[in-house]
């Protein structure tokens, strides 16, 4: 198998969520705390640092913070976006002013912390399928307006991307099958009007539906909160002749099991709406603040 190259985000598209994150924070008079307290020509030296274990992403956005609040910023990384973390391990060091190191910190770990924490819970799962050939991959069930960013922490963490919106791929659910009136009419309407790089992707909860899609010519088919038993059955039935994805029921306890039976793709949005935060933090020495 060959190894997929590093994720990268477009430039513009990491600028613009580190300016909406410091817009947010500044709000219309600034950084009034570190005014109060920080005289204009302190310095600041500061490290971030792990305080748990997990998998690091994020780290541009977090460069990107302090270089919005003052481009003197100097951020120097130790690690790379999908490297392991250690608690304990230092993850860049800053030096520039006081005032507005303080100013973008919190915008800078708040990106560290929760792309970290999705990239790290993306890992458990990628290990506890292990050997098997599936893939775990995330959904459409994001934060609003991260959405980028957090598909690209879960490819960090060792998964991969599902489609990234509506318009990306066709994806054939219940309902749409119901208003078509059988699996057979909604995959017929799905091909004619999809372009020919146009994936489309038909969801199935029955064995049933599922020889129907086959029957169809269905190419990629979403095998929903089937047992493992229906599962391996699923993938005996097809033979090969289309991606087979699993979803539904999944966790760390489950996923193993679910990727034993075969199928190719395991879509959860645990990956990302479940994984919390990594206690990731930042300690500063101050100079010539002296009266």
């Amino acid at each position: 198998m060959i190894n997929a190259l590093p994720p990268e985000l477009p430039p513009h598209l990491l600028r613009e969520a580190v300016q909406r994150a410091l817009a947010e924070d500044l709000g219309q008079s600034g950084d009034i705390t570190a005014q109060a307290t920080l005289r204009p020509q302190a310095i600041a030296t500061a490290r971030i640092n792990a305080r748990d274990p997990g998998t690091v992403a994020g780290l541009e956005l977090a460069r990107l913070a302090f270089a919005e609040v003052d481009p003197s910023i100097t951020f120097e990384t130790k690690l790379s976006d999908g490297d392991a973390l250690t608690a304990g391990l230092t993850i860049a060091e800053i030096r520039g002013p006081a005032r507005a190191v303080m100013t973008a910190e919190r915008t800078a770990l708040n990106f560290l912390m929760h792309l970290s924490a999705i990239a790290t819970h993306t890992a458990r799962f990628t290990a506890a399928i292990g050997a098997h050939p599936a893939r775990v991959t995330c959904t459409r069930k994001t934060t609003p307006g991260l959405r980028a960013l957090e598909k690209y922490a879960v490819r960090c963490g060792g998964g991969s991307s599902h489609r990234m919106s509506l318009a990306d791929a066709i994806l054939i659910k219940d309902n749409h099958i119901a208003v078509c009136g059988s699996v057979k009419a909604a995959l017929e309407r799905a091909y004619a009007f999809a372009g020919h790089l146009t994936a489309v992707e038909i969801e199935v909860d029955t064995l049933e539906q599922f020889a129907e899609a086959l029957d169809a010519g269905a190419r990629i088919v979403l095998l929903d909160n089937m047992s493992l038993t229906e599962l391996r059955d699923a993938v005996a039935l097809n033979a090969g002749r289309a991606t087979l994805e699993a979803s539904g029921n999944v966790d760390l306890d489950t996923v193993s099991d679910i990727a034993a039976t075969g199928v190719d793709y395991i879509s959860t949005s645990k990956i990302t709406m479940a994984a919390g935060t990594l206690d990731i933090g930042m300690d500063i020495n101050i100079e010539g603040d002296t009266l």
